[in-house]
């Protein structure tokens, strides 16, 4: 009997002892994280993994379905794991999202497993009320009833509901003013093993002023940087030393690294060359912060410290790790990764912890393609067709709508810019708007002004396409997905040079270049060399019909500024602008002293009208033909 006891004990010591050993070893968490996708249910066309790829070999990446496959099979490489996002999953979405008020987009990403993602400007474009809905659930409302296009449900429990997000948006530094409590759940937290991780949510501080202000009507947004530290010490009460930051916020990478899906130059900057808005926030972050995805800008990096070895000594794990990321507060460098857009790429983050000490010991991301061609993840659609039956069947729903031909074009027409700021897209949009409100009883207008930042890409420029090309309503609401209407104001013409001024950093508080696109018959040339507020050198304008095909001159040119000097300051001039820019959007607070202000059209209704005029068999629309006036900006050294 006391054999059997000693044996017993000494069995029992020996599972007492592996418990140990088990509960001492490292564990190593999986992160999967995507940003921007922006209801991008269906591939949106090639991508490579650096721009030496020859275009023709990049591969088709994408579509809700093949990033459910992708994410299930990092998953399934370890039951540790868990799905986050950076902001902009929803708004300037395709038609096949955006028909349906982005329900779909975020029943597809309830199968996905998206778990947290932060909030990001988007979510904002149609206020926080909808916001909050798109959370909870519950059909959209228009005019005091269910909206027809709500509540499809063919991701939800049934037709005819919306169950809203089964994610946690996440958004701590978005204050309700009313109530001083944050608009959302500040911060997710998961526990793996016994440790917790946080997940801490952030949208970038400069929302209001890219997003129309009744969107974000009686929300405070604060910075970024000083919300996450002040949480810490929350956190850390609660047991958490793993912190990871969503930020909806970001970079791009310099040459020679750009396009580099996992390449990290000059520790990212801002498009104009500066600084990046992303390593500047980090800069500022308390050494408590583990890992910052991040987003907004369309661009893929990994700025990371990559793990070479992990070592188990007496019960405390030690590290080796190749020394890159971007500096903290302390110099100590944090990995910032970013997952392009439009779920192209996943970031797949091995992250080991100590369960001793619940430290993060390591971090090693990694950007990976979405690949269509991958023939193991076609069998894993098939084999679990969840989310592609939920895309099928929407696309069915806006298919006789969306392949309309509302147009023929008769080159590609990008959202790419030139040295001066103008955009072939810009162009098109800029007259769509100018004809939709020149009659006098839609407002009488002169001129028409396009933020650049609304011409969405690609632009008037389907990937994989032959020209001449028959133009669907699908690819206009591709470029035009906002649902913006249009606004006539009178402005004199100094508020017409002060606004084009207003286009370029540092002047009026403008944050950034911002190139607006410009209606036909009216010309500027600016200086790239002239200090802020007098870069612009001359303007004209000659009136011009734009609703004739093509284009006539009705009149003479007119001088408004001549080497930068107004000639008739007080003389006024009916423009027209989308309800962003006229209530201060991308900056430009000018368009707020507006007067006579008049509603119109949709922009989707004025672009889809204007292009009917270029449709089959009638001539293509051709951004070369004279009447067209283009380029109509200069820009002077």
């Amino acid at each position: 009997m006391k054999n059997i006891l000693r044996t017993l004990a000494a069995s029992a010591a020996l599972a007492c002892a592996g418990i140990a050993a088990a509960q001492t070893a490292p564990i190593t968490v999986k992160i999967i994280g995507f940003n921007d996708f922006h209801g991008n249910l269906q591939t949106p066309g090639t991508f490579g993994v650096n721009t030496i790829v020859p275009a023709a070999q990049r591969p088709l990446v994408g579509g809700a379905e093949y990033l459910a496959a992708y994410v299930a099979r990092l998953k399934a490489q370890n039951p540790l794991n868990v799905v986050v996002g950076a902001g902009d999953m929803v708004s300037a979405s395709p038609l096949i999202s955006a028909l349906f008020f982005d329900e779909p987009t975020v029943e597809a990403l309830n199968h996905v497993g998206l778990e947290f993602t932060s909030v990001g400007n988007h979510e904002f474009d149609h206020g926080s009320t909808e916001l909050k809905r798109l959370q909870n659930g519950g059909c959209k409302i228009t005019n005091g009833q269910p909206d027809p296009n709500s509540c499809k449900g063919l991701g939800s429990r049934a037709p005819g509901t919306f169950d809203g997000a089964k994610f946690q948006y996440l958004s701590a530094n978005v204050i309700e003013t009313a109530t001083g409590k944050t608009l959302l759940a500040p911060y997710g937290i998961k526990s793996f093993n016994g440790v917790k991780i946080a997940f801490i949510g952030m949208t970038l501080k400069g929302t209001p002023g890219i997003v129309t202000p009744t969107g974000v009507a009686g929300l405070q947004f604060n910075d970024e940087a000083d919300t996450v530290n002040a949480l810490v010490p929350r956190l850390r009460t609660q047991g958490i030393e793993a912190i990871v930051v969503l930020v909806h916020q970001g970079g791009f990478q310099t040459s020679p690294n750009v396009g580099d899906i996992n390449g990290c130059d000059g520790n990212l900057k801002n498009a104009d060359g500066t600084a990046s808005d992303i390593a500047n926030i980090v800069s500022r972050l308390d050494d408590a912060v583990d890992l910052v995805i991040s987003a907004h800008t369309h661009a893929a990096y990994n700025c990371s410290a990559n793990t070479v070895d992990v070592v188990n000594n007496g019960g405390t794990a030690k590290i080796t790790a190749r020394p890159t990321g971007l500096p903290n507060k302390t110099g100590r460098l944090i990995p910032v990764t970013s997952a392009s857009a439009f779920g192209r790429i996943v970031t797949d983050v091995d992250v080991t912890l100590d369960p001793k000490t619940r430290q993060v010991l390591a971090v090693a991301p990694t950007n990976r393609l979405v690949d269509e061609t991958d023939p193991a993840i076609k069998q894993a659609i098939a084999t679990d067709p969840t989310v592609q039956n939920i895309v099928n069947g929407y696309n069915a729903l806006v298919s006789p709508l969306s392949g309309r031909v509302i147009a023929t074009i008769s080159r590609a027409l990008p959202n790419s810019a030139n040295g001066a700021g103008e955009m072939p897209a810009g162009d098109l949009i800029a007259d769509a708007q100018l004809q939709a409100t020149q009659p006098a009883n839609l407002g009488g207008s002169q001129i028409a002004f396009m933020n650049a930042g609304g011409v969405r890409n690609p632009g008037f420029a389907p990937a994989g396409v032959s020209y001449p090309y028959n133009l669907t309503y699908g690819d206009a609401f591709t470029v035009q997905p906002f649902g913006n209407t249009l606004v006539t104001m009178t402005l004199t013409a100094q508020q017409i040079k002060n606004v084009l001024e207003q286009q370029f950093n540092g002047c009026m508080g403008q944050t950034a270049n911002r190139v607006m696109q410009i209606s036909n018959g009216f010309k500027y040339s600016w200086k790239a060399s002239a200090p802020a507020c007098s870069k612009i050198v001359d303007v004209s304008l000659t009136p011009t019909d734009v609703s004739t095909v093509p284009p006539q001159a009705t009149g003479a040119a007119e001088v408004i500024v001549a080497n930068g000097v107004v000639l008739n300051p007080t003389k006024t001039y009916r423009v027209t602008v989308n309800n962003f820019m006229a209530t201060g959007g991308d900056g430009f607070t000018v368009l707020i002293g507006g007067t006579n202000q008049l509603g119109g059209a949709q922009d989707i209704d004025a672009l889809t009208a204007y292009l009917s005029g270029y449709k089959a068999p009638a001539a293509a629309y051709d951004p070369a033909q004279p009447a067209l006036a283009i380029p109509r900006i200069t820009q002077l050294p």
